[in-house]
This record gives structure tokens, sequence and C-alpha cells, in this order.
């Protein structure tokens, strides 16, 4: 079993930026796909980004690209997501996913955990 937290989220003006971290705990996540989403108020949980165990090229959604950048720490069990150029429509709980597979996913029902979500609202 894995449990993952996720930190970092806040509220931040529009154009600036934010660090999330997930800390995985239970059994290390080397071996495993990582994702985020988010999910906005009304909205269905959308793809943000996607790293295999390696840590080689991570996928992001069209959305996100230029702007999200996801990496991993695995002798920490961490990854992180570091998004600048926030815009209000980036507002959103963002989760972190745990997949028990060496393969990029980018649908949530492909993960098998979840956190709790991390709230960013990015104001106008």
């Amino acid at each position: 079993q894995v449990q993952l937290v996720e930190s970092g989220g806040g509220l931040v003006q529009a154009g600036g930026s934010l660090r999330l971290s997930c800390a995985a705990s239970g059994r290390t996540i080397i071996f495993y796909t990582m994702g985020w989403f988010r999910q906005a108020p009304g909205k269905e949980r959308e793809f943000v980004a996607a790293i295999s165990w390696s840590g080689g090229s991570p996928y992001y959604a069209d959305s996100m690209k230029g702007r999200f950048t996801m990496s991993r720490d695995n002798a920490k069990n961490t990854v992180y997501l570091q998004m600048n150029s926030l815009k209000p429509e980036d507002t959103a709980v963002y989760y972190c996913a745990a997949r028990r597979d060496y393969g990029l996913a980018y649908t949530s029902d492909e993960y098998h955990y979840w956190g709790q979500g991390t709230q960013v609202t990015v104001s106008s």
C-alpha cells in the first residue's frame, strides 16, 4: 500500500508560481509511474502531468506545456510539480497519483493510489 500526501498549494496571483510536492510512504515508489491531476469546482478531474519511474521525459497536458514541470526524487520518495505563469483557470484541487506500472498513463482510472489533494487558487 502506498500513501500519498500533497503539499505546497495556496493562493497566488496570476503570473505567479507554486511548487507542489507529493511525499509517498508505505513503500518505495521507485518503480511506479507518478501523475498529477486536478479538479476544478463543477468539473471532472483532468490529467496534468505524468512521469515514468526513471524520471525521464515527463508528459504534460497541452495547456500545461511550457508552464509546468514535473520531476521526481526517488531517493526521497517524492514527486514535484513546478507551476509557473499561473492563470486563474489553473485554480483547482491538485492530486498526486501512483500507478503500479512502468508505462505512462493519462487517465485517472489507470492509477492505483491517490493523495487527498492540495488546493491551488490563482487570483486575477
